[in-house]
């Protein structure tokens, strides 16, 4: 890749399936949101200490964005990076990115929101200090606004 996707909070390797293929004989853009959603699941595990059951306090998608580089056809493998790039008191914008392995370039950017939502009460909560944690441990302080 062109880019060190190693260096990502989360990297995710997929393989393109044939039913993932339009009319037009590319991978469909829900796909990519799909792909997306893989790669937001393994950040919430990781986060979450490796543990996927979250009790009163989840995470939800608030916004999405894709802007379409590359079309992705199969037979292909893409590889999905996902960051943080602004953490806030109560939401964390993500930034994710889909590459085309057999090509080796860059297919697609992802712009996501992430809020807390607390279960019992049905709104928006703080994002709770754990997850805080762990994303300044990661970053930095660079990604406080």
């Amino acid at each position: 890749m062109t880019e060190n996707t190693s260096d990502s909070y989360v990297t995710l390797e997929l393989p393109v399936q044939w039913g993932n293929m339009d009319a037009a004989q590319h991978v469909n853009n829900t796909v990519y949101l799909r792909w997306m959603e893989s790669a937001r699941i393994e950040m919430f595990k990781k986060m979450h200490g490796g543990d996927f059951k979250f009790r009163r306090i989840v995470p939800i998608l608030a916004w999405q964005d894709c802007k379409y580089i590359f079309p992705v056809t199969y037979p292909d493998q893409v590889i999905i990076t996902l960051d943080v790039i602004e953490l806030m008191e109560d939401r964390v914008l993500c930034e994710g990115k889909i590459y085309s392995k057999n090509h080796d370039r860059l297919a697609a950017i992802s712009k996501t929101l992430l809020m807390a939502y607390d279960m019992e009460e049905l709104k928006k909560h703080p994002f709770p200090e754990a997850w805080r944690k762990t994303f300044i441990d990661y970053y930095g302080e660079s990604i406080l606004k």
